[in-house]
């Protein structure tokens, strides 16, 4: 489910510029990880309202968000070329922090752990979290499936353990950014602010960088990882895999992926959240006269009865068959079985004769010949 930013900072949508920092300010002090400490739950909190105040506290952003939502700032949904804009990836939520509260408050109000989290004293950054799209067919979004991916990202360097030093060298201030961690590029009409390309944010270099990341304290390498799809998963369903994203440095932590299914569309079945629908041909004589047909079902097979003087396109309940919840203890939705009549496309004399005799005693004004069942199979 996309992200509601103004939900998330506990702000009305038309809130001024000063409500929505003074709500951030409140939220960012609630669930800061270095008040927190070890507690997941809060640290991906502080990150979310990081990111809803990043977005709303910009006037460009906050307009793109109020017309497309929070997938024109999701890891790899932020190109809406036909719009004329491009977003950069996020800022780091530490950065924000110091930005909207000063560097050095977090050591007055944490206690003395001052803003090492941050990266800007310790050259400590977390590592970025990634996405991943994911096709899978409707029979494997029923049944679930383990999916092994395979994907390249930025890992911590182990040589130098992230830190993108050589033992012995010193940090000195990065001249790209001028030891501000941050650099603003212009794109169009929009200026934007992103990580600095060769700190990363840290604000500082190695006098004497890794041989090996060349001091960017990260390499790219192959990764695979193990992901379980649960069963009852829909287009749009997002899952998370921990420490699945990019490595840290300086010690940061580890990114994570985030992988965006993706269902295929079925050739037999159309799903309406968790009900399937699907439409058989029945013969006439069945629909007239009644009886039972054999139906596919996502997971193999079931009888369907058709009363007599069935009508064409009529819908008929499954109930029970189905996709399952993926809350899993919501059970199964139905299917939905739309019937129409299937029509021959022979007759024999002998079928035909019977059939303008029986259109006949249906009382038929009109001729044999010219009858509905004629008009029907007129060969």
């Amino acid at each position: 489910m996309a992200d509601d930013y103004y939900a998330l900072l506990g702000v009305e949508r038309g809130a001024s510029a000063e409500e929505i920092k003074k709500a951030y300010r409140k939220k960012a002090v609630q669930y800061h990880p270095d008040k927190n400490p070890g507690n997941q739950t809060a640290e991906e909190k502080f990150k979310q309202v990081s990111r809803a105040y990043e977005v709303l506290s910009d006037d460009k952003k906050r307009a793109a968000y109020d017309r497309f939502g929070s997938e024109a700032f999701q890891p790899g949904g932020g190109n809406f070329s036909g719009h004329g804009m491009h977003f950069s990836q996020s800022q780091n939520p530490f950065d924000i922090f110091n930005e909207v509260f000063g560097e050095g408050f977090g050591e007055s109000l944490f206690g003395g752990h001052g803003m090492s989290s941050s990266g800007h004293s310790s050259g400590r950054a977390d590592g970025n979290d990634l996405r991943y799209d994911l096709e899978i067919t409707l029979l494997e979004a029923f049944n679930g499936i383990e999916k092994t991916l395979q994907y390249q990202r930025h890992s911590t360097c182990g040589d130098c353990g992230g830190s993108g030093d050589t033992p012995g060298s010193k940090k000195i201030s990065c001249p790209t950014c001028h030891g501000q961690g941050m650099v603003t590029m212009q794109r169009g009409f929009f200026q934007m602010s992103q990580p600095c390309p060769r700190c990363g944010g840290a604000r500082q270099i190695s006098s004497n960088p890794c041989a090996k990341c060349g001091g960017r304290g990260l390499v790219v390498a192959s990764h695979k990882v193990q992901v379980h799809i649960p069963p009852g998963v829909d287009t749009g369903t997002r899952l998370c895999s921990r420490g699945g994203g990019e490595g840290g440095r300086g010690g940061g932590a580890q990114g994570d992926l985030y992988v965006v299914i993706r269902v295929k569309p079925d050739e037999i079945f159309q799903r309406d959240g968790n009900d399937l629908l699907t439409s058989i041909a029945v013969p006439f004589h069945t629909m007239a006269l009644g009886g039972e047909l054999e139906v596919r079902t996502i997971d193999g097979h079931g009888m369907l009865k058709i009363p007599a003087g069935t009508q064409p396109e009529t819908s008929f309940r499954l109930r029970g068959k189905g996709m399952p919840s993926i809350h899993g203890s919501h059970g199964r939705g139905d299917q939905f079985v739309r019937v129409q009549v299937l029509v021959p496309e022979k007759l024999n004399k002998a079928q035909r004769e019977k059939l303008m005799a029986f259109a006949a005693s249906m009382g038929d004004s009109q001729t044999p010949k010219e009858g509905f069942f004629q008009r029907i199979f007129r060969p």
